[in-house]
C-alpha cells in the first residue's frame, strides 16, 4: 500500500519500532501537565494570559530522562517517548486558560464557584476537544503539511529532535534557548527593563489617542521568524487598524459627546486608547474573528469531508477497530497513520455529550438539554476546526480563544432570547456552554499543535491521543480544585455596612436560603441592570436589606480579607467581559452594531484576496503583540534574500534552530515569572525597577535590549552554517488558504 503522503520522511521512519507508550512516559507527562497547568492558571488569574507549554515540557522531558539515565543507570528515553511526554503535558496549560477565562464569570454573575461544575466543564471540555480535532488529523496535519506551519509544533520537533541528536543543531536550538530564558527571566523577573513600550501619535488635530506598541518578548519575535514574513505583516496590518485607525476614528467621533456611549460607562473623551480599545474595539474583533473562522472553516470543509469520508470507509475494515491490532497494522495503514479508531471516537463524543445532557450543567427540561448538548457539539466542532487552523498559523500563544469564546457565548445567548429562554438558570447554562466550548477549542488547537509535533518526529498518532487524553483528564481534575481554593483564599465576606448596597431587594423572587450566624438569610443574586450593587453574592433579611456581602477573590473590588488583612484580588479582563456578555445580551443592551462591523470587516478583506483570519486576529490582538511578531518575519525575509534560502533550506536554517530555542527559552522562562508572582515577597526582592539611583523606574530601555536581541537573531541567521541534519518538514509557504 502506498501512501500519497509517501515522499514526506519523518525523523523515524515509520517502519522503525522503538519505546513509545511506556508508564514512565505518560506518567512524567502528566505530573509535568498538572504543574505547568497549575501555575498558568494562577498566572492567568494575575495577567490575563497564559504560556504554551509544549516545548519546556519537551527540554525538561530530554532534561529529566537524560538526568534520571546516567543517575540510575536506566534505559536511554526515545525520542518518542519524549514527544508522548511533552503531548500529555501540554494539555495542563490549554485546559488553565480555558478554567481561568470562563469560571470565574460565575463569580462575577453573583453565583457560586462549585467544585462539581468545574470539574465537569474542564473534564467534558478537554476531552471533547481532543475527540473532535482526531477526524481533522490528516485533513490539517497531514493533507496541509506544506501550508499550515504550525510555528510552535515545529519548534517543538525540532526540539526533540536536536535534544536526541546534538552536535551544531543542538548548540544553536540551546544558545537560542539560553538567550530566551536569560532575556525574559531579565526583563519580567528582575524587571531591569519595561515589558513593553508604547508611544503616542500626539500634536495632530482631530487624531488623538493613537499609540503605537511593543512588547520586547523573545518568544513574538521566534514566531514571527517561523511563520515567515506575509502572515506576521498580515497580522501587524490588523494591528495597525486597531492602534492607528478604529480607536482613533472613536475618540475623534465619541469626543464630543458628554454621555457615555454604551457599552461604555465613562464619556469616550475620558477613556484612554488602551480603554477604548477594551470596550469599544474588543467587539469588533471579536466579530471579525467568528466571521473569519467561518470563511476559513468554509474554505477547509473539502478537506475536512474528505477527511472524515476516509474515516467512515475504514469502517469497512473490521480488524481496524479493535485496540489490540492497533500496533501491529493488519490493515495495511502506516504506524505513523494511525488514529484511534473512528468508532471509539464517535462513542466518546456521544458518552460526552449524554454526561453534559445528563449533568447538572443545563438545569432545565428535556428540551432545553438536548439544545444545550446539540449547541456543544455545533459550536465545539467549529472552534475547535478554527483553533486548530489558527495554531498553524501563529501557534497556540496566540490563539485568540477569548474571541471565540465571545462568539460562542453571543450566539447562545442569541439563540436563548429567541425561545425566550432568559432566566436566571439560562445564564448558568449559557457560560457552561460556552466554558466547555472555550476549554475544547483550546485544547483543540493544542492537540493539533503535538500532532504536528509527532507527525514531524514520526509518532504513532494513537498513542499521542491516548496520552493526551490522560493528561487531559488529570490536569482538569486537579485545575477545578486549584482554581477553587485560590477563589476562596483570596474570597471576603464581610458585614461592615460601607461595604454593603444601600438597597431594597425584592425577596419574593428570591428562594434560595443559607444560615449566616444563626440567622437564615436569602440568597441574592444581582444583576448588572441593578443599580448600586456590584455584582456579587448577597444575604438579604426579610425586609430585603443586605446583611452580608461575599466579594469573590477572582474579579473582587475589595483589597481586604475576611480578617482585614490588605490582600490585592485577581482581576483578569476575559471573565469580566464574558459576564458582560451574558447580562447585556438577556437585558437586551449588548452592542451588536459592533459585532457586525467586525464580520463585515472580515468578508471585506477576504473578498481583497487576504486572509481574514489572520487579519481578524491582528484586529483582535493589541498592536504590541503583533509587532513584535512581525519583526521576526521581516528579519526572515531579509535572511532568505541574502542567503537564497528556498523554502526547505529556510526550515533548517539557523534562524530557525535559534527562533525555536528563542520560543521554547522565553516560554520556560514564563513559568519560572509565574513563581516569582506566586512568591510575592521573593519577586519583590528580585524587583531592580525601583531600585535606580538616579530615581528612573527600569535600569535599561525597553526598544534598545530587544533591537539586540533581534540583532542577535539576524547575525546568527545570517553567518551560521545550516546543519546537515534530516529533513523534518517540508517548507511551509508563509500564508493560511
Amino acid at each position: 500500500m502506498v501512501h500519497p503522503e509517501a515522499a514526506f520522511q519523518p525523523h523515524v521512519p515509520d517502519d522503525s519500532q522503538m519505546p513509545e507508550l511506556t508508564v514512565r512516559a505518560v506518567v512524567l507527562g502528566s505530573l509535568l501537565g498538572v504543574v505547568f497547568g497549575a501555575s498558568s492558571l494562577y498566572l492567568f488569574l494575575k495577567v490575563g494570559m497564559t504560556v504554551s507549554a509544549s516545548i519546556p515540557v519537551a527540554v525538561l522531558a530530554i532534561t529529566i530522562f537524560r538526568g534520571l539515565s546516567k543517575a540510575f543507570q536506566l534505559r536511554r528515553a526515545t525520542i518518542l517517548e519524549n514527544n508522548i511526554v511533552q503531548t500529555a503535558g501540554s494539555a495542563g496549560e490549554s485546559i488553565a486558560f480555558g478554567v481561568g477565562a470562563t469560571m470565574p464569570a460565575l463569580m462575577l454573575l453573583g453565583y457560586d464557584l462549585e467544585w462539581s461544575r468545574v470539574m465537569l466543564v474542564s473534564v467534558l471540555g478537554g476531552l471533547l476537544g481532543i475527540l473532535m480535532m482526531i477526524p481533522l488529523r490528516r485533513a490539517f496535519i497531514v493533507k496541509q503539511h506544506g501550508v499550515l506551519p504550525y510555528p510552535e509544533g515545529t519548534a517543538c520537533a525540532k526540539v526533540l529532535i536536536v535534544g536526541e541528536q546534538g552536535g551544531s543543531n543542538a548548540r544553536t536550538v540551546f544558545l537560542g534557548f539560553g538567550l530566551g530564558a536569560a532575556y525574559n527571566l531579565l526583563m519580567k523577573g528582575l524587571k531591569l527593563w519595561p515589558g513593553e513600550w508604547s508611544k503616542a501619535i500626539t500634536g495632530v488635530k482631530g487624531y488623538s489617542k493613537a499609540v503605537v506598541g511593543l512588547e520586547p518578548d523573545p518568544t513574538l519575535l521566534g514566531v514571527g521568524y517561523i511563520i515567515g514574513p506575509r502572515v506576521a505583516s498580515i497580522m501587524v496590518g490588523g494591528g495597525m487598524l486597531t492602534a492607528l485607525m478604529l480607536i482613533p476614528l472613536i475618540s475623534l467621533f465619541g469626543d464630543g459627546l458628554t454621555s457615555p456611549l454604551p457599552p461604555g460607562k465613562t464619556t469616550i473623551s475620558a477613556m484612554s486608547a488602551r480603554q477604548i480599545g477594551n470596550t469599544y474595539v474588543r467587539y469588533i474583533g471579536a466579530g471579525a474573528v467568528a466571521t473569519g473562522g467561518i470563511l476559513s472553516m468554509l474554505n477547509a470543509l473539502p478537506l475536512i469531508i474528505a477527511s472524515i469520508a476516509g474515516s467512515f470507509r475504514s469502517l469497512g475494515k473490521g480488524d481496524e477497530t479493535r485496540l489490540d491490532e492497533l500496533e501491529n497494522g493488519r490493515d495495511g495503514v502506516p504506524r505513523t497513520d494511525r488514529d484511534i479508531p473512528i468508532p471509539l471516537v464517535f462513542l466518546g463524543v456521544l458518552g460526552l455529550i449524554a454526561a453534559i445532557a445528563s449533568s447538572h450543567l443545563i438545569p432545565t427540561d428535556t428540551v432545553g438539554r438536548i439544545a444545550g448538548a446539540v449547541m456543544i457539539v455545533l459550536f465545539g466542532f467549529l472552534f475547535v476546526t478554527v483553533s486548530s487552523r489558527i495554531t498553524g498559523v501563529i501557534g497556540s500563544s496566540s490563539n485568540p480563544i477569548s474571541g471565540m469564546t465571545i462568539a460562542t457565548l453571543l450566539l447562545t445567548c442569541v439563540v436563548f432570547v429567541m425561545l425566550g429562554w432568559v432566566g436566571p438558570e439560562y445564564r448558568l447554562i449559557a457560560l457552561s456552554i460556552a466554558g466547555i466550548v472555550c476549554i475544547a477549542s483550546s485544547n483543540g488547537g493544542t492537540t493539533s499543535q503535538d500532532l504536528k509535533t509527532g507527525y514531524l518526529v514520526g509518532a504513532t498518532p494513537w498513542k499521542q491521543q491516548v496520552a493526551i487524553l490522560v493528561g487531559t483528564l488529570l490536569s482538569a481534575v486537579v485545575m477545578g480544585g486549584t482554581l477553587l481554593w485560590l477563589n476562596d483564599a483570596y474570597t471576603t465576606r464581610t458585614s461592615r455596612p460601607e461595604d454593603l448596597p444601600k438597597i431594597v431587594v425584592d425577596v419574593s423572587t428570591l428562594t434560595e436560603t443559607e444560615t449566616f450566624d444563626g440567622k437564615e438569610l436569602k440568597v441574592w443574586h444581582p444583576s448588572k441592570s441593578d443599580e448600586g450593587a456590584p455584582l456579587a453574592k448577597y444575604l438579604v433579611d426579610e425586609a430585603g436589606h443586605v446583611q452580608v456581602a461575599f466579594d469573590p477573590g477572582i474579579g473582587g473590588r475589595l483589597n481586604y480579607s475576611t480578617s482585614g488583612a490588605p490582600i490585592k484580588k485577581f482581576s483578569p479582563p476575559q471573565p469580566e467581559m464574558f459576564a458582560t456578555i451574558i447580562d447585556g445580551i438577556m437585558a437586551g443592551s449588548l452592542p451588536w452594531g459592533l459585532v457586525i462591523l467586525g464580520s463585515v470587516l472580515a468578508i471585506v478583506v477576504q473578498l481583497a484576496g487576504v486572509s481574514a483570519l489572520a487579519f481578524a486576529v491582528g484586529v483582535y490582538l493589541p498592536l504590541s503583540t503583533t509587532l513584535p511578531i512581525f519583526v521576526g518575519g521581516m528579519i526572515r525575509l531579509v535572511v532568505d534574500r541574502v542567503r537564497k534560502f528556498n523554502a526547505e533550506d529556510s526550515d533548517t536554517s539557523p534562524g530557525t534552530m535559534l527562533s525555536t530555542g528563542l520560543i521554547a527559552g522565553g516560554s520556560l522562562a514564563g513559568i519560572v515569572v509565574a513563581l516569582l508572582i506566586v512568591f510575592e515577597d521573593v519577586g519583590k526582592k528580585l524587583d531592580f525597577s525601583t531600585l535606580t539611583p538616579s530615581g528612573e523606574e527600569f535600569l535599561l530601555p525597553a526598544l534598545p535590549t530587544f533591537a539586540i536581541l533581534a540583532a542577535a537573531l539576524l547575525y546568527v541567521a545570517l553567518t551560521g552554517k545550516r546543519p546537515g541534519v534530516e529533513e523534518v518538514g517540508k517548507g511551509a509557504p508563509d500564508q493560511l488558504d
